[in-house]
């Protein structure tokens, strides 16, 4: 049985969970060129981005016997619908599911 991996932080994803730090108006480029921070509510495509920083061991396959390995890693960017948020030690997190990930940023 694989382990879950995680960096930095003492929660472990469960299955196919990932646990997915938002990005920041910085990481997002989300200031203008005078360095005005843009409010969020101007563009809501950019909040559901967020890093990776921790993934389940991936969900059992049908015969129960053999885990499906997550297609992310620890450190990608992705863009997610939805999850559960909460904070953990002041920073807010997103639980999500694998199939909840829309896509990886390269």
């Amino acid at each position: 049985m694989s382990k879950s991996v995680s960096a930095k932080i003492n929660l472990r994803p469960l299955g196919d969970k990932v646990l997915v730090r938002p990005l920041s108006d910085e990481e997002l480029g989300t200031k203008s060129a005078s360095g005005i921070i843009i409010p969020e509510t101007v563009d809501r495509e950019k909040a559901d981005r967020g890093e990776v920083v921790a993934v389940g061991p991936g969900r059992w396959n049908e015969d129960g016997d053999k885990r499906i390995p997550l297609s992310v890693v620890i450190g990608d960017k992705v863009i997610f619908q939805w999850g559960d948020k909460f904070e953990y030690m002041s920073q807010t997190y997103y639980l999500v599911s694998e199939s909840n990930l829309s896509a990886v940023i390269d």
